[in-house]
C-alpha cells in the first residue's frame, strides 16, 4: 500500500512470496497498489507526499474515519514542506484516492484467496487498514493477515484489539510465522473471531522463535512488481531500484533514539559471496543497475569483500547503504569503486556529549572523518542532526554551533526533530531523559478518533518534558543549517569541493570557500604540509609528535591552533584532523 517509494518494490512481499512458494505447495500473488496510486496523482505529487509519513497518514484518516476530516486536512497542510508550493488539495486528492482504490479492487478476485495479508511500515497503517475494511465488504468471510515493522509487540496486539478487519497479526520476523498460518489455515480453514478481547487475541498473534539463516533465503520475486509497472506506467522509461538485504537488525544495536530493531531477534549478515550471487541475479533478471541496501547498517567485513568483488566486474553499478561512521579511506574508496554511490550516515549530533546520551559510540571528530572521506571520494553522504534530543543542555547546544562552522564545506545535513519511538532505549527508560509521562502524539490525535487515543498503541508517542525548553534552545541550530544548506545551493563552484587542496610536492594550496567573500588561498610549506597531510585522517597528538622527530609540542599546538581558528583542521581534546579535501585532477 502507499506511501512506498514508487520506483522500488516491495522486499517484504518479494521475499515473503519467493519463501512461502518455495517451502509449502501454494500460490502467492503480490500486488503494489502504490504504483496506481503514483500514476493518479502524478509521480511528484506522490514523491513529495511519500516523503512524510504524516501526509501520508493524513489522505486516508478521513475515509477511515469521515470525522476526523477537518483535522487531517489541518495536519496534511501544516506537515508539508512550505517551500514546496501550492499544496495539492486535500478534499481533492483524498478523493482521488478513494476513487482510484475503488476501481482498483474491481480487478482483483479476492474471493479466491485462502488468505490476504498486508506488510505495513511506516506510513501503511490507515491506508491498510482502509484497504482491509474494504475488502471485507467484499469477502467477509477471508482472514485478513497483517505484518512489518508496525505491527511489534503489543502495538500489533492492539490493532488487532481495536480493527476488527484484521484477523491475524505477524508480531516480529514473517518467514516462518506466515508459513505457520498458512498451513494452519491449510489444515483448518475456519473463520477466525479474536477481536473480543486481547486475550483471545493473542492465539491470533503469529510469532516465530526459530532463527533464521538468511543465507538460506530464496532471491526475492519481484516479478509481479514488474509486471504492474510495465502495465501502470507503459508510456514512462523508469527503471526500478531494487532493495537488497544485507543483514537482518543492527550490529551497533545501542542507540537510545532508536526502534527499528524490534522485529529482529539477532543480527545476521549474509555472506559476501551470497549476496554478490543474489546481486547478479537481481541485476540480470530484471535489467536493473541501482540497487538499494535496506541494512540499518552494513556488515562491514563482509562489505569489504562484496564491493571488493563487485569492483572487479567492471559494471557500473549504484547503490545506496545506511553506514555508521567509517573513519578507513581505504575501506570507503573501496565501497565507492564497487559502487556505492550514496550513503546516509548516523551523525545525527555534533556534541560530544549528546553523542553519549544518544548512545552512538562515536563522537565528533568521527562524524567529521566520515563526512570529509565521503567528499573525498565522491560518496554523496545524507545524515540528520536529530533536535530537540531531551535533557540537551545550553552547552551542548553552544558546541553543536561552533562545531557547524567545522563542516560548512561538506554536504549539509538535515534538521530531524526527536521523537519518542515505541521501543527505544528512551521510551523504556523515559525518567532517565527528563520525560514525566509519555502520551499519545498529538499529530495521531488528528488521525484517529478519541475513541482509541488512550488504548491504541502506535510506534511514534508523545510526551511530558522538556520539549518546550528544547524547542526554544534548538531554534538557532535550525537557522545556522538551512544557512549550511543554502551555502551549498548558491556555491559558484558545485561540483568542486568547497575546502580543497592540491599538493604541489614541496608545498600545497589550500582553496577555501566562504558564505560571503572571495574563495582564500593558504600555502603550506615543507613540515606544515607533512603535517596536514599526515592528519587527513584523526590523528592523536603524542601520535603526531612521535612521527616528526624534532617537532615540539608547542610548536604543534600553535599550528594546530592557528588552522583550527582558520577552519582548516579540527581538534577534539587530543585528536586532530585536517578537513580539505585532496583535489584530484
Amino acid at each position: 500500500m502507499p506511501w512506498s517509494i514508487f520506483n522500488r518494490p516491495s522486499i517484504q512481499l518479494g521475499t515473503l512470496k519467493a519463501f512461502l512458494e518455495r517451502e509449502m505447495v501454494c500460490r502467492v500473488d503480490t500486488f503494489h497498489p502504490y504504483l496506481n496510486l503514483a500514476e493518479t496523482l502524478g509521480v511528484e505529487t506522490y514523491r513529495r507526499i511519500s516523503r512524510n509519513s504524516w501526509a501520508g497518514e493524513a489522505l486516508f484518516s478521513p475515509l477511515l474515519f469521515p470525522e476526523q476530516e477537518e483535522k487531517a486536512r489541518e495536519l496534511f497542510n501544516s506537515v508539508l514542506s512550505k517551500k514546496e508550493a501550492p499544496h495539492p488539495d486535500f478534499s481533492s486528492t483524498v478523493s482521488l484516492i478513494k476513487e482510484t482504490f475503488s476501481e482498483w479492487i474491481d480487478t482483483v478476485p479476492f474471493s479466491s484467496y485462502d488468505l490476504i495479508g498486508f506488510s505495513i511500515c511506516f506510513n501503511q497503517l490507515l491506508p491498510s487498514l482502509y484497504m482491509a475494511e474494504q475488502i471485507k465488504k467484499i469477502t467477509e468471510e477471508i482472514p485478513v493477515v497483517f505484518g512489518g515493522s508496525s505491527c511489534t509487540g503489543s502495538i500489533g496486539r492492539s490493532l488487532l484489539h481495536h480493527f476488527p478487519q484484521i484477523d491475524y497479526v505477524v508480531d516480529g520476523e514473517g518467514e516462518q510465522a506466515l508459513l505457520s498460518l498458512c498451513m494452519s489455515l491449510e489444515n483448518h480453514p475456519v473463520k477466525p473471531s479474536p477481536q473480543a478481547t486481547l486475550i483471545n487475541a493473542a492465539e491470533a498473534v503469529r510469532k516465530s522463535d526459530e532463527l533464521i539463516d538468511i543465507n538460506d533465503l530464496p532471491y526475492p520475486d519481484y516479478r509481479p512488481y514488474f509486471k504492474e509497472m510495465r502495465r501502470t506506467f507503459s508510456q514512462s522509461p523508469i527503471i526500478p531500484t531494487l532493495p537488497l538485504e544485507f543483514s537482518r537488525g543492527c550490529w551497533w544495536n545501542r542507540c537510545s533514539f532508536c526502534n527499528l530493531n524490534l522485529q529482529w531477534k539477532k543480527y545476521r549478515m549474509k555472506t559476501a559471496d551470497r549476496m554478490v550471487n543474489e546481486t547478479d541475479h537481481l541485476m540480470e533478471q530484471y535489467k536493473c543497475i541501482n540497487f538499494t541496501f535496506t541494512d540499518n547498517a552494513l556488515p562491514l567485513k563482509e562489505a569489504d569483500k562484496y564491493f571488493k568483488t563487485i569492483g572487479s566486474k567492471q559494471i557500473d553499478l549504484n547503490y545506496f547503504a545506511e553506514i555508521r561512521a567509517i573513519r578507513q579511506p581505504q575501506r570507503l574508496k573501496q565501497y565507492r569503486q564497487g559502487g556505492l554511490a550514496t550513503v546516509q550516515v548516523g551523525i545525527e549530533a555534533l556534541s560530544t556529549s549528546l553523542l553519549q546520551k544518544m548512545a552512538k559510540g562515536t563522537t565528533v571528530i568521527d562524524n567529521i572523518a566520515v563526512m570529509k572521506l565521503c567528499a573525498e571520494n565522491g560518496i554523496q553522504i545524507e545524515g540528520n542532526l536529530i533536535t530537540g534530543f531531551p535533557t540537551t543542555t545550553e552547552q551542548e547546544i553552544e558546541e553543536t554551533l561552533f562545531n557547524l562552522d567545522f563542516v560548512l564545506p561538506y554536504n549539509p545535513l538535515s534538521a530531524a526533530a526527536f521523537f519518542l519511538g515505541y521501543g527505544s532505549p528512551v521510551h523504556d527508560n523515559y525518567g532517565k531523559y527528563g520525560i514525566q509521562a509519555i502520551l499519545v502524539h498529538h499529530k495521531t490525535k488528528k488521525l484517529f478518533p478519541a475513541r482509541y487515543h488512550k488504548s491504541l498503541r502506535q510506534l511514534t508517542n508523545g510526551y511530558r518534558g522538556d520539549r518546550t525548553r528544547q524547542q526554544k534552545l534548538w531554534k538557532p541550530v535550525y537557522q545556522k543549517i538551512e544557512q549550511w544548506q543554502n551555502f551549498h545551493k548558491e556555491r559558484t563552484g558545485r561540483g568542486k569541493a568547497a575546502l580543497q587542496y592540491r599538493d604541489g610536492g614541496s608545498f600545497i594550496i589550500i582553496r577555501q570557500e566562504r558564505p560571503t567573500g572571495m574563495p582564500l588561498q593558504h600555502r603550506l610549506n615543507g613540515l606544515s604540509r607533512r603535517i596536514y597531510l599526515f592528519c587527513c585522517t584523526p590523528r592523536e597528538i603524542e601520535d603526531i609528535l612521535s612521527n616528526f622527530n624534532g617537532l615540539g609540542e608547542d610548536s604543534l599546538t600553535t599550528f594546530v591552533k592557528e588552522l583550527c581558528q582558520k577552519r582548516l583542521m579540527f581538534r577534539e581534546n587530543d585528536r586532530v584532523i585536517s578537513l580539505a579535501v585532496h583535489q584530484i585532477r
